[in-house]
């Protein structure tokens, strides 16, 4: 066993051999839009997510559905499959299976097996001082579906949101294959803050992130302005308590953007600063838009593991 859970890594890492080790990962959740065959694409998306942020290459996937069998009928379960298969598809994997089970909401989520070089993996532990701070996707896809059950969201806000999370991290983790990653993770249920604040510890140094270079989903701010909020982001500022300070006053929609869960986020990697405008311009070129340099890493200060400016 490579990687266990003895770190917050997000996935596992096992060896076979010289040449190959097997990446395991499994991720399910509730549905985020009521369109089954979206539900099915965000979740394939994030399930396959954890094995992009070890560097790896996914091959196998395995269903993990819960229905409520007696409420919904069986075209809500082909459309969730269907969803996902599109993505597995994309991702070059396949699907050999699954599981059902009745349950009284709705779940959906991968067991997703894949495969890295012994020597090549990404951890979510090794950021050095001097490294580049890397963020492949925007954020604020919590805070948009909760404000969207309030009809708050436009229509072309949330059609953005939702290219983004069912957009595969596959392009950009093959891309950023070309680089010297030092550590890497996908940003997900604890927010660009509680994410960081995993590899930032793991790695004993500070992340310094400057929130105006951070991308963010059209209207997600907008609906924090007007008071939305999700059940985590409260937990997620809990979760870094005072190893985190803003440099300057924040207003609060800002803040709760660093702490916002998010579904099928991007990859938030920390390579060498010499590397990272060839990185970003390579990301670019090969379609991942929405990345952008964030911040860096610097040596631990003040018992600091983020500070943002």
């Amino acid at each position: 066993m490579l990687v266990g859970f003895s770190t917050s890594d997000d996935a596992g890492v096992y060896q076979l051999n010289d040449d190959i080790a097997l990446v395991t990962t499994a991720d399910f959740i509730t549905p985020p839009t009521d369109d089954p065959y979206i539900f099915g694409q965000i979740s394939a998306a994030n399930s396959i997510s954890d094995i992009y942020a070890m560097g790896g290459k996914p091959l196998t996937c395995l269903n993990l559905l819960a229905l409520p069998s007696g409420k919904l009928g069986p075209e809500v379960t082909q459309g969730i499959v269907a969803g996902a298969l599109s993505k597995i598809t994309e991702a070059g994997a396949v699907l050999a299976g699954g599981h059902t089970v009745e349950d009284a909401e709705p779940k959906f989520g991968l067991a997703v097996t894949g495969i890295v070089h012994p020597q090549k993996i990404w951890r979510n532990i090794g950021a050095r001082p001097g490294d580049a701070l890397i963020l492949t996707k925007p954020l604020g896809s919590g805070g948009i579906f909760n404000a969207n059950l309030k009809n708050w969201v436009s229509q072309k806000d949330l059609d953005a949101c939702l290219k983004i999370l069912t957009t595969l991290s596959r392009t950009a983790c093959e891309t950023l294959g070309n680089f010297d990653i030092h550590a890497a993770t996908d940003v997900t249920g604890f927010g660009l803050m509680g994410h960081a604040f995993e590899m930032a510890s793991g790695s004993n140094v500070t992340f310094t992130i400057q929130f105006d270079d951070l991308p963010v989903l059209p209207g997600a701010a907008e609906v924090y302005e007007k008071g939305i909020n999700t059940g985590s982001n409260a937990m997620n500022f809990q979760l870094v308590g005072d190893r985190l300070r803003f440099a300057n006053e924040r207003p609060f929609a800002q803040q709760q953007i660093l702490a916002d869960p998010m579904t099928s986020g991007g990859l938030l990697v920390a390579l060498p600063a010499a590397q990272s405008a060839a990185a970003l311009r390579q990301l670019h070129d090969s379609g991942v838009e929405h990345a952008r340099i964030i911040g860096e890493v610097v040596a631990m200060h003040e018992n600091l593991y983020l500070q943002v400016f």
